[in-house]
C-alpha cells in the first residue's frame, strides 16, 4: 500500500463493529458524536475533536454513540520510524485536523512530486512523536479481578468503595489495592473515576442531561460531577454538550495525577 489512505465514514447511533484487526496503523478522528473502542487490554472513548491511534495488529471493536462522523487514516506502520507503538487518545491540532480532512480527497495512487504527495509527507511528519494522552480504562488479566470490574460496571451508579471490592473478592483491602496496581497500573479510586467518566461521555453524547449523566454514574451532586469532568476533559459537561462538532480546541484529557 501507499504510505497513507484516508476515508470519511458515518455511524448511526448504536452502530457496532466486532473485534477485528488491521495490517495497517489506524487513526480515528471523531468530528461529531462519540466512539468507544475496546481492545483486550483496555477501553477508550473518543469525543469530538479527539483522535485515537491504533497500531497495526491490535484487535479492537467499535461502538458509536450519537450520530458519528469520523475521518480515518490507514497508515503504513513503517512510514516513519518513530510513529507511536501503543493505543492512545490525543488532541487533534487545528493543522492536523485540516490535513486529515484534506487527505480524504487524495487519490489511491499519488503522483511523485505532486501536492498530494507533499500533503501525505506533512501528515506523517505531524504524527511523529504524537503526544498520546494515555487516557483509557485498562482491563484486568486475572479472571477474578476482571469479574469484579464487570460487576462494578454493571452498577456504576452504586457508591463503590475499596471495602466493597474487598468483600466481593474475599481478600483484604491491601490485597485489592495491590492487584489494581499490578494489573491495571491504577489505584481503585482512579480506575473507578475513569470508568465513570467514560460512561458519562457516552451518556451525554446520547442526549442525556448533565444531571441524568451525573446520577447514572454515581455522583450525588451534579456540581461534583462537573468539577471532575472539567478537570479531565478540559470543558464542563454543559460546554462539552454545546461544543461544535468541528471544534478541535478542546483541552487535553488530563492524565491521572
Amino acid at each position: 500500500m501507499q504510505n497513507l489512505v484516508a476515508q470519511a465514514h458515518h455511524y448511526d447511533h448504536g452502530d457496532c463493529e466486532p473485534l477485528h484487526t488491521h495490517t495497517t496503523t489506524q487513526l480515528l478522528h471523531t468530528i461529531s458524536g462519540v466512539l468507544r473502542i475496546d481492545t483486550p487490554s483496555g477501553s477508550w472513548v473518543v469525543p469530538p475533536g479527539r483522535g485515537l491511534w491504533i497500531p497495526a495488529g491490535i484487535a479492537h471493536s467499535l461502538q458509536a454513540t450519537g450520530s458519528v462522523e469520523v475521518r480515518t487514516l490507514f497508515l503504513d506502520p513503517l512510514a516513519r520510524a518513530d510513529l507511536p507503538g501503543e493505543c492512545g487518545v490525543f488532541s487533534v491540532s487545528p493543522l492536523l485536523r485540516e490535513l486529515i480532512v484534506a487527505a480524504v480527497d487524495i487519490p489511491q495512487q499519488v503522483e511523485p512530486g505532486s501536492r498530494d504527495e507533499r500533503l501525505v509527507e506533512l501528515i506523517l511528519d505531524e504524527l511523529r512523536g504524537l503526544p498520546l494522552l494515555g487516557f483509557h480504562v485498562p482491563v484486568a488479566r486475572e479472571e477474578a479481578l476482571k469479574q469484579l470490574c464487570d460487576t462494578i460496571n454493571q452498577r456504576i451508579d452504586h457508591p463503590w468503595s475499596i471495602s466493597d471490592a474487598s468483600q466481593i473478592l474475599n481478600v483484604s483491602e491491601r490485597t485489592v489495592s495491590r492487584k489494581f496496581h499490578q494489573q491495571l497500573g491504577l489505584n481503585f479510586g482512579e480506575w473507578l473515576r475513569r470508568q465513570r467518566l467514560l460512561r458519562s461521555m457516552e451518556l451525554l453524547a446520547a442526549g442525556h442531561s448533565v444531571i441524568e449523566a451525573a446520577l447514572a454514574v454515581g455522583y450525588e451532586s451534579p456540581g461534583a460531577f462537573s468539577q471532575v469532568f472539567k478537570s479531565r476533559v478540559g470543558l464542563s459537561p454543559t460546554e462539552y454538550l454545546q461544543a461544535p462538532a468541528s471544534d478541535s480546541g478542546l483541552g487535553p484529557l488530563a492524565p491521572a495525577s
